[in-house]
């Protein structure tokens, strides 16, 4: 390479590997195209009305391809370059074929060939096979990594599925938004995506998750993100998945159900081991497969005699269905999701220590609405947007207006939307059907009393902070959360607290 073409591949090296959803991503694709560079949002997020549009990804492909064309002639005509460039060639080379192979695994996975046959869906495999021999299978080369055909497909392809199920669901252009996408990529690929690559692929399954975080923060869409998302092997031979056509997602409401109903749910029973026992059940524990997800949630409101039996499925990834006494294995992922402080939980005694030590090595926090509308006020019309299509489908357009105008002369600009994102596709549904919403519950009337009395100036110091700090504690349920975005000692928002005004904003 020259030395500007050095400088310019040692920019487009680690894009291959960046977090595509926090705002470092953007920064590199600045520094790659320079002056050529497309000012929009300062993250990656869904938008309605180009949800594709990438405009500097088709600008750095233009300057990329023809450039390792060129390096690839010198390879093959006999040029011995030194290891570190053979190293950026390989990253970029690996970048290039992603994004050639990029909308075929789309529609394999999401659009046109979606109901295909297997062979058919993934037919372009032999495409991707002879760009790849075309880069790297080159007499006398060796790269640094060692990569192989049949590997990178299976990782490419989860990396599309993982950008998508994240980026089409967690909807918002804000920081917490963005946040929240990062932090489920990290869950699937580790924040060291070269090391998964190598070697974490296989293991990852072995990782509980927690998600915590107010109700109506969409956690069960963060684990069905995670869970959608994990690493399958590719049989090259029969053009196939090990997973296709298989269900991955196993959710379970424990709040739903009674203990003995939520253990029988979760391990399975045999025959008689309780009333109404009437055949053996196999359990979700049993009946997810190794590339699967169970995803318990409302977490802390499990019985704590099931509680010990979860702890030993994480240690020992083995159960007992009741009434049995063999013991069986659980070959796939956990995945749970509270909005209990369990911090608080654990002091009194209701949440067991080990367990919630064992399933948070890999945490996923949830923010609030209010949390996004701090942050940027205008994801409200871009939630509504999104909601009101879902819901009215070619009226989207019409009644999103419609609630933005009802929301803009009814609900003061503070409102807090307690219920967060499912409190207002509540309201997008009430304005569809009635041209109305009610808040409902004393606890939008307490927030929104604040604002009304904050607006007019009717609180002292004292009073403002003692009913900022209950709101924010009513939001996150934990002292120290509160403490850390207020910027206040954990003592100090303990004090403050008030606890009449909690049980409203409750």
């Amino acid at each position: 390479m020259t030395g500007e073409q050095r400088a310019w591949m040692e920019k487009v090296s680690p894009l291959s590997y960046a977090n595509p959803f926090l705002p470092e991503r953007v920064h590199l694709e600045r520094a790659i195209l320079g002056g050529e560079f497309v000012e929009g949002e300062p993250v990656w997020s869904f938008r309605l009305d180009d949800p594709h549009a990438r405009v500097n990804i088709a600008r750095m492909m233009a300057r990329l391809d023809p450039l390792l064309e060129q390096l690839c002639a010198r390879l093959r005509g006999g040029a011995t370059p030194p290891e570190h460039d053979l190293a950026l060639y390989e990253d970029a080379v690996l970048h290039l074929l992603y994004q050639r192979s990029y909308r075929h695994f789309y529609d394999s996975s999401f659009g046109a060939a979606v109901s295909a046959p297997s062979a058919t869906r993934w037919r372009f495999y032999n495409q991707f096979l002879a760009d790849w021999k075309h880069f790297f299978e080159i007499e006398g080369i060796r790269f640094p990594s060692g990569h192989e055909p049949r590997h990178t497909f299976a990782c490419y392809r989860q990396i599309q599925r993982a950008f998508e199920y994240t980026f089409r669901d967690i909807i918002g252009s804000s920081l917490p938004a963005a946040r929240l996408r990062g932090s489920i990529w990290q869950s699937i690929f580790t924040h060291d995506i070269r090391r998964y690559r190598r070697t974490l692929y296989a293991r990852m399954g072995e990782f509980a998750t927690l998600i915590t975080g107010p109700s109506g923060t969409g956690k069960e869409l963060a684990a069905r993100a995670i869970a959608e998302s994990r690493y399958v092997p590719f049989d090259e031979r029969r053009l196939a998945f090990a997973d296709d056509g298989a269900q991955n997602f196993f959710p379970i409401n424990i709040s739903a159900l009674s203990p003995t109903l939520v253990e029988s749910e979760l391990f399975g029973h045999r025959r008689g081991a309780f009333t109404g026992a009437i055949a053996d059940r196999k359990g979700w524990l049993e009946t997810c497969p190794e590339l699967g997800s169970v995803f318990l949630d409302e977490l802390g409101d499990l019985d704590p005699a099931i509680q010990v039996k979860l702890l030993r499925v994480i240690e020992t990834r083995t159960f007992h269905p009741v009434g049995e006494t063999a013991a069986r294995e659980f070959a796939g992922k956990l995945i749970a999701a509270t909005n209990r402080n369990l911090e608080e939980d654990m002091r009194a005694g209701r949440f067991r220590e080990d367990l919630y030590y064992r399933l948070c090595s890999d945490q996923i926090v949830t923010p609030s609405l209010a949390e996004q509308l701090a942050d940027s006020p205008q994801v409200l019309k871009e939630l509504v947007d999104y909601m009101a299509r879902r819901v009215a489908g070619e009226e989207g357009a019409t009644l999103a207006g419609e609630v933005m105008h009802w929301i803009g002369g009814n609900l003061p600009r503070e409102y807090a939307w307690p219920g967060n994102y499912r409190e207002l596709e509540q309201c997008v549904k009430n304005v569809l059907i009635r041209r109305n919403y009610r808040p409902s519950g004393t606890g939008a009337d307490a927030a929104a009393e604040f604002a009304e009395d904050a607006r007019a100036g009717r609180l002292t110091a004292e009073q403002l902070l003692s009913r900022y700090v209950t709101l924010v504690y009513s939001h996150c349920g934990s002292y120290e959360e509160t403490a850390r975005r207020l910027e206040l000692d954990r003592r100090t928002v303990k004090a403050k607290v008030d606890s009449a005004l909690l049980a409203r904003l409750r």
